[in-house]
This record gives structure tokens, sequence and C-alpha cells, in this order.
């Protein structure tokens, strides 16, 4: 994995992170883990570091994760795999607003 792309995936997998720790509920939180989960089994669990110390506590600008999501197809990343990953993401915020 070359610097690029390891630091477009760092930055995904922190913003998942960062909304899984900001759910109001227990639900949702458990679906955003389950894409933090997806996305690390498309990258065979050679994955970097979550830094969510400087993200904003603002869930909606968190959801730019999904740019950083769809970015990774630049690097080889299967577009279905994306979309899949997207979709999580979706139906784990549709569970976080109620």
């Amino acid at each position: 994995m070359l610097v690029p792309h390891a630091q477009t995936l760092a930055q995904a997998r922190s913003y998942v992170a960062a909304l899984a720790d900001r759910a109001l509920t227990l639900d949702a939180s458990s679906a955003y883990e389950r894409a933090l989960l997806e996305l690390d089994r498309v990258h065979g669990d050679d994955c970097p570091a979550l830094d969510s110390e400087d993200l904003t506590d603002d869930r909606n600008i968190l959801l730019a994760a999904s740019s950083a999501i769809r970015e990774l197809e630049n690097y080889g990343i299967n577009a279905l795999s994306v979309e899949l990953i997207l979709a999580m993401l979706v139906d784990a915020h549709d569970l976080d607003i109620g």
C-alpha cells in the first residue's frame, strides 16, 4: 500500500470510527462499526491506525468519510465494495438520526 492510499484509508477509518463513537444509539454505533469492519476486510486487515483527536463533533460533517471511501477506488479497491460500504454508512446514518 502506497502512502497516499494509506492516508486516504486512515482518514476514512478515522471518520467512520468517530461516527461510531458519537452515534446516538447503540444500534447506530454497531452499524457504523460493521461498516468499519467491512472497510478493513476489503483491505485484508492491512489498515493504518485511527486518529480521531481533531475531528469535529458535527456528525453531518463526518459523513465526509464517504468522499474518502469513494476515493479508495483510485487505489484499486473494487467499486462494488466501495458502494457496499457507502450503503452501510447510509443505513447506519438512518439508524442514527431515527
